[in-house]
């Protein structure tokens, strides 16, 4: 039993010796050669997602506007109410599903939303999309990954990398 301690002492040593490296690496010497592959990886993911998107579109013959941030709405029913301003509270009602189909979440069964714009209460594009509408309108948005739940998911019924559809009605501004 001591010898086959004694093995595997000797085993780890000399493996951790044999590792050991002359030439010491530091990741910034030169940054650039680490950032770059993340760049154009990223970079590629999402040309790939914005083509899934206008695919998307072009399926459902919408006919949608596009903000600055890559979110794209279509309001298809306009409310007489007034807009929201940042800072106040609203209640939508919704249905968020993602682009493959699937509904993850709606007011039937989750209840309607009420937060508070500016807060970060909800994700960014959705909050975006709220503040283009009025009291009463009724929009489609189509909420790119990086606007909406990002690289890691709701870690509840959103994947990560998801783009999210949303059909919404803002109901109220509470003041």
């Amino acid at each position: 039993m001591k010898k086959l301690l004694f093995l595997c002492l000797l085993v780890k040593v000399v493996f951790l010796v044999s590792c050991g490296n002359d030439k010491k690496t530091n990741p910034n010497d030169n940054p650039d050669k680490y950032k770059e592959p993340f760049v154009k990886v990223n970079k590629t993911l999402v040309e790939k997602e914005d083509q899934d998107i206008q695919n998307y579109i072009e399926r459902h013959e919408w006919k949608m506007k596009q903000t600055g941030t890559g979110l794209r709405y279509q309001i298809y029913f306009n409310g007489k109410g007034e807009r929201p301003k940042g800072n106040e509270k609203v209640v939508i009602r919704f249905a968020a599903s993602l682009i493959n189909g699937v509904e993850c979440y709606n007011s039937k069964n989750d209840g309607m939303k009420l937060f508070e714009l500016g807060k970060a209460e909800v994700e960014n594009g959705l909050e975006e999309g709220i503040m283009l509408m009025r009291v009463g309108d009724k929009a489609k948005l189509i909420i790119p990954s990086h606007l909406a739940y990002g690289l890691l998911g709701d870690e509840n019924k959103i994947p990560k990398r998801a783009t999210l559809i949303y059909d919404v009605e803002l109901m109220e501004i509470k003041k």
